[in-house]
């Protein structure tokens, strides 16, 4: 059956016909954005939401959504969007940070040459038949010091535009480093070094915990003393009611802001203030940049719903089409060893170690470490999916580490599992054959070659003649046919495991019996996804 997609925001027509041409159903419902309950009541059709600003993804909604598996934003911001609840139903939130990043980084440029100009109070003036010359003395931007919070995707892009002015552009980015400022031409500087140096201060990072009220009235008290600010990024990062008694104060010569605490924004504080620049949001708003976005969600949309690719997640570790297409067998395997640790594993979970070698360590990581987390919580919850493992692996208090090395041994990769419980510790190991198989290659430390099969039965024993004869015996009456079968052995008379592949689940009464012999020490039987 084709996955279901509701539009639920304004979206462009060429955008929905993308949909359509991957084979997807599309329903283009752009009104039931502004109607929660209308929403609530039919978003349980669907695979996948796009939206822009108006549809508000709600942990109530949510409730509602029981197939949704993926929403898409046509856009950077995503405050409409509960990530939390999301990440916690499974579902995979999409944001589309490229396809608007020169339209906003173009609008911070106008804005910053506006507030220097005094372009919106000279223009209001002379439409009032003023001609007051003198009142609108501006500034040059050419040799003045830019200061850039935040120089990523569009605040590099703005730091590139502002020294084709000629500026001199400071920089500060926790995440910057130094070969990539001397790449852009740029100088890396602490925040309270900017503060003080910047003659124009403009903001390109996104609100979090740690850049709420970014420029605080401590910080903005900091600054130098004629300064201009421009914020089109996200509102609160600024603290609004400081920025305009130093506004009133003369300390900050002119702010201009697309963006504000509260939006919409009819009534702000900042408003009526001489040589503030103030726009409704505009900083995505072109025709090229919307197209764009509308494109480029309903593309990556369309690759995860067919592909299982993962681009530009928010709350899941993103993987291209192309490395779905090589990682896929790898992903299957991570789940796998997760599932076998969690189907015969009892107690709680204190630790996990990933252990990555050889061509698994040049993967995608934290997908594979999403998929052995989910692997491993879906024994106790089958609705768990790479997207909520790790957040219900948080939430339980797990202490999940990771482990990569060059090849060794026979294989060109494989990834291990150290699993320790309160009481025990547990290992198993995999690896994918040339055929794109996963197999299990080691359990309890004992090697193996197992091919991994939709129902399995794991047994452990003690190492003595005739268990493989009763457990082959016990499995024929109770009419179990046997797929494959692989057995190892830590050492002569030691501990011994079996790994059955069968063609059916097991039947209890099989375990029961085999349980009942005497000659087993574990009996588990497992199920794989097929």
């Amino acid at each position: 059956m084709a996955p279901k997609v509701l539009v639920s925001d304004s979206l462009s027509e060429t955008a929905v016909q993308i949909f359509r041409d991957r084979g997807i159903e599309v329903d283009f419902e752009p009104a039931l954005g502004k109607d929660k309950e209308a929403l609530a009541a039919v978003i349980g059709k669907y695979d996948g939401l796009a939206i822009r600003s108006a549809t508000k993804v709600t942990p109530s909604l949510l409730e509602h959504a029981t197939n949704l598996k993926v929403v898409g934003r046509a856009g950077i911001g995503t405050d409409n969007v509960d990530k939390e609840a999301s990440s916690k139903k499974g579902v995979i939130v999409m944001n589309t940070p490229f396809g608007n990043m020169i339209t906003t980084a173009e609008h911070a440029i106008a804005m910053m040459f506006a507030v220097a100009r005094q372009i919106p109070e000279a223009s209001a003036s002379t439409h009032e038949g003023k001609w007051e010359k003198s009142k609108f003395m501006g500034v040059e931007l050419t040799n003045k010091t830019l200061g850039v919070i935040g120089a990523g995707n569009i605040g590099g892009i703005v730091c590139d535009r502002a020294r084709g002015l000629k500026m001199k552009v400071i920089a500060y980015d926790p995440f910057l480093s130094a070969e990539r400022a001397v790449e852009m031409g740029v100088e890396k500087v602490e925040l309270e070094d900017l503060l003080a140096r910047a003659d124009f201060i403009t903001l390109h990072v996104p609100l979090t915990d740690g850049t709420r009220n970014i420029l605080s009235a401590e910080n903005l008290a900091k600054t130098k003393k004629g300064v201009r600010i421009i914020n089109c990024a996200r509102g609160g990062l600024i603290d609004e009611e400081a920025l305009a008694e130093l506004l009133k104060s003369g300390h900050v010569a002119g702010a201009a802001l697309d963006v504000f605490a509260v939006e919409p924004a009819i009534d702000n504080v900042l408003f009526g203030l001489p040589n503030v620049v103030c726009t409704p949001h505009l900083g995505a708003s072109t025709s090229e940049a919307q197209e764009n976005v509308a494109l480029q969600v309903a593309e990556q949309m369309s690759n995860y719903l067919l592909d299982g690719a993962v681009e530009n997640a928010l709350n899941m570790p993103s993987m291209s089409a192309e490395e779905a297409k090589i990682m896929g067998p790898w992903v299957t395997l991570a789940e796998n060893l997760g599932a076998f640790i969690g189907q015969v594993t009892d107690e709680a979970i204190k630790e996990i170690n990933v252990t990555f070698d050889g061509v698994a360590s040049e993967m995608n990581l934290k997908a594979l470490e999403a998929a052995v987390v989910a692997g491993i919580m879906q024994a106790s919850n089958p609705d768990v999916n790479m997207v909520s493992a790790p957040v219900i692996a948080k939430e339980r208090g797990i202490q999940i580490s990771k482990t990569t090395q060059d090849a060794t041994g026979t294989f060109d990769g494989y990834i291990k599992l150290d699993i320790q419980t309160v009481e025990k510790h547990r290992t198993i190991a995999g690896t994918v054959f040339s055929d794109g198989k996963p197999r299990f290659i080691q359990i309890k430390g004992i090697t193996i070659d197992a091919e991994v099969g939709e129902h399995m039965l794991y047994t452990t024993n003690q190492d003595v003649p005739g268990i493989l004869g009763k457990l082959g015996t016990l499995l024929a009456e109770h009419d179990e046919n046997i797929a494959n079968f692989t057995l190892g052995r830590a050492k002569a008379g030691g501990d011994a495991i079996a790994v059955t592949f069968l063609d059916t689940p097991i039947k209890p009464t099989t375990v029961a019996a085999l349980k009942d012999s005497g000659l087993f020490q574990h009996v588990r039987p497992l199920h794989f996804k097929a």
